[in-house]
């Protein structure tokens, strides 16, 4: 035998090589190599494709080393770099692998996605295969488990799965149309021929898939809900603390789906991860903007996010409308486009949604002066065993202060009450039909939050003081260009859930009206004890009657209204966690949304305490006991302990939002992923 063949009782052989295992996936196959610690990555490669002989395209291949779950992608590193050895048994397997993703529609596609890249750079692959810009605010989140059930049945999931084949069958492909995440002021919106509708880019890749069932952009298309067995078959959170058990599904956006234990063909949800839509344009956005009143409905409907009993039946007149119009537009494709299209961008110019960082009125106003607010409004500070009710005052509205006085006439005197509005909690409380137009202020005071709540008599006069109180939480007078715009978002919410007091213009009901997957399950308990029959009558005539005021909205139009009706709801936007606060006994809530965090009672939900983002120096963790800690200016530390939850996704949430709102429109380089990475990885 010769010298190096001679095996030492350490595993090596004389010559100083050793044994390494590898397992070739796609073959099926355990190969050993004879190797030393040098050797390369890239070399390790080589010498395993030559051993198989194998005529195959390898390029996609990688080294996956099992036990520490870690891609070997650095090519030029040798086996001792990374610390191999004898005992490592490594996958030769591809890094690109088919995955079930559920979209916010609920329909299920298979993609295949590099299992080797991180999630964000994965998430941002995904949609450009869809065709969805900004994809920094998706990401994959785990499928929640019922826990009423004990077994899931995997046919039911398959059972609506298209799989993507052509182009999109793999992302980053490097096409033209590869870049849709950034805005760009020459793009030019195309139309599709059905309804007037955006035509995005999507359609030059569809060609003749399954996916296109001849409509190239299905995935801008709303589909209705076909039976209301879907609605009962899908896991409903029942409490607060379901919702946050569902929040520990997200993945780790700065490590590999394999890192995570994500296998190929297993289902993940791509969702909006982080509330804050950032240039939401229909004419370059339809497939975004599907995905999101997709998203918006299923939360709406599986009670995922609270609303009144009037905006459940505007919610669902809002669905009926848009389910219509794109059974319509589906009958009448063949059509002209061109009065819709313009009928479109009619709409579109009336039509914008205030978001952080998004789109603002053009109208300045008089820029020397503050605008202020006086009149008379009716105020009530809650308090335990009270049976005192509201007390009527002058207030005026400078800056972000409320002062109260007792009469108009003592206003150049001082006031009784004070109240300075900055990082307060803003929530309404409004009843059409009762012509209730309440407003509950939580202001933040050293030892909590002080509750007062406003009344106001009119619709037009609540409009006017809750868009001044929102601007002035966030420190923002209504000088800001966007106050009349949201005086005008807050005005047109509140007349789309008014009841048509005419019943000639209601349309009969007719069988194409399904009020059960229109209606959360909550509001049809409410009839539990009235025959079917009369129930379904009763909701289909309510859902009629509200109807009449969105009747004449476009397709696109109506769309956008679900989502801004949606971002008014108190609910909207607040990921929950349960956590122990330092000092606290119990475990309660923390509360992230786009601009603060919110400490929260875990059984109510009421806020006890608020934290603005832009009144913060730092946050960091501390990973051996799992405790983030956060600093602001002139407040002390917060530090709590995440409870049932890994704490990077509460750290990645918070540095999310803060990269979220670094985004300028004037922005024509490509995302910065290191930048996020810092942000939100704690240890980059």
């Amino acid at each position: 035998m010769a010298l190096d063949g001679i095996r030492m009782p350490d595993g090596c052989y004389a010559d100083g090589t050793w044994e390494l295992k590898m397992h070739v996936t796609d073959l099926h196959r355990d190969v050993s190599l004879r190797v030393t610690g040098e050797i390369h990555i890239g070399g390790v490669m080589l010498k395993l494709v030559e051993k198989l002989d194998v005529k195959k395209d390898w390029s996609d291949h990688a080294l996956w080393w099992e036990k520490k779950k870690t891609w070997l992608l650095k090519t030029h590193w040798t086996l001792d770099k990374y610390g191999i050895q004898a005992d490592a048994r490594l996958l030769f397997t591809p890094q690109h692998k088919l995955l079930r993703l559920q979209l916010p529609n609920m329909k299920h596609m298979k993609v295949k996605v590099n299992f080797s890249d991180r999630v964000f750079k994965a998430v941002s692959d995904i949609c450009k295969t869809f065709n969805i810009r900004h994809p920094e605010e998706l990401s994959l989140l785990r499928k929640p488990r019922d826990p009423k059930k004990k077994k899931k049945k995997l046919e039911e999931a398959e059972e609506d799965d298209l799989e993507l084949e052509g182009p999109l069958l793999t992302t980053g492909t490097g096409s033209i149309y590869s870049s849709p995440g950034l805005y760009s002021k020459t793009m030019t919106p195309t139309y599709d021929s059905r309804d007037g509708s955006p035509l995005s880019p999507t359609s030059a890749w569809f060609g003749d898939s399954p996916l296109s069932e001849g409509n190239p952009s299905i995935l801008a298309v709303s589909q209705p809900i076909s039976s209301p067995d879907i609605l009962v078959k899908l896991y409903k959170p029942q409490s607060l603390l379901d919702k946050a058990k569902i929040n520990q599904g997200w993945l780790d956006s700065s490590r590999s789906l394999m890192e995570q234990d994500v296998k190929e063909n297993d289902v993940l949800l791509l969702r909006f991860k982080y509330h804050s839509f950032f240039d939401l344009n229909p004419k370059y956005d339809a497939i975004r903007v599907n995905q999101l009143y997709e998203q918006a409905k299923w939360a709406i409907l599986l009670e995922e996010i609270e609303c009144t009993e009037e905006e459940m039946m505007m919610f669902a007149a809002l669905q009926y409308h848009i389910n219509k119009l794109s059974i319509m537009s589906s009958d009448n494709h063949m059509n002209n486009s061109e009065k819709e299209v313009d009928e479109v961008d009619a709409a579109l110019s009336d039509l914008e949604i205030t978001l952080e960082g998004g789109k603002t009125s053009n109208t300045l106003g008089d820029i020397t002066s503050i605008p202020e607010l006086a009149d008379y409004v009716k105020v009530f500070k809650p308090k335990k065993l009270t049976l005192k009710g509201y007390k009527q005052y002058w207030c005026t509205f400078k800056d972000i202060t409320i002062s109260c006085y007792k009469s108009k006439e003592e206003a150049h005197g001082t006031p009784a009450h004070q109240m300075n509005l900055r990082g307060c909690e803003v929530t309404p409380d409004v009843n059409i039909s009762g012509q209730k137009f309440n407003i509950k202020l939580l202001i933040p005071v050293a030892d909590g939050m002080n509750e007062i709540w406003l009344r106001c008599d009119t619709e037009k006069q609540y409009a006017h003081w809750m868009a001044a109180c929102r601007l002035a939480s966030k420190g923002k007078t209504m000088a800001d260009s966007s106050y009349n715009l949201e005086v005008q978002n807050i005005l047109s919410f509140l007349k789309m859930q008014h009841m048509n007091p005419d019943p000639q213009f209601i349309e009969p009901i007719t069988t194409d009206i399904n009020p059960e997957c229109l209606v959360s399950p909550r509001y049809l308990k409410k009839y539990k004890n009235k025959q079917p029959g009369y129930i379904r009558d009763l909701i289909s005539a309510r859902i009629l009657e509200a109807h009449q005021n969105v009747a004449q909205m476009s397709l696109i139009e109506a769309k956008m209204r679900f989502i801004q009706a949606w971002q008014s709801l108190p609910e909207f936007g607040i990921t929950h966690f349960l956590a122990k606060f330092q000092g606290g006994k119990k475990e309660e809530l923390i509360g992230i949304t786009y601009n603060r965090l919110i400490r929260m009672d875990a059984h109510t939900g009421d806020a006890i305490k608020t934290w603005r983002f832009s009144n913060m120096k730092q946050w960091n963790v501390n990973w051996e006991i799992k405790m983030v800690t956060v600093e602001f200016a002139d407040e002390p530390s917060l530090s709590f302990i995440c409870a049932e939850v890994d704490c990077k996704v509460v750290h990645e949430f918070i540095g999310g939002y803060i990269f979220l709102s670094t985004r300028a429109k004037d922005q024509n380089e490509s995302l910065d992923e290191e930048m996020f990475y810092k942000l939100t990885s704690g240890w980059v």
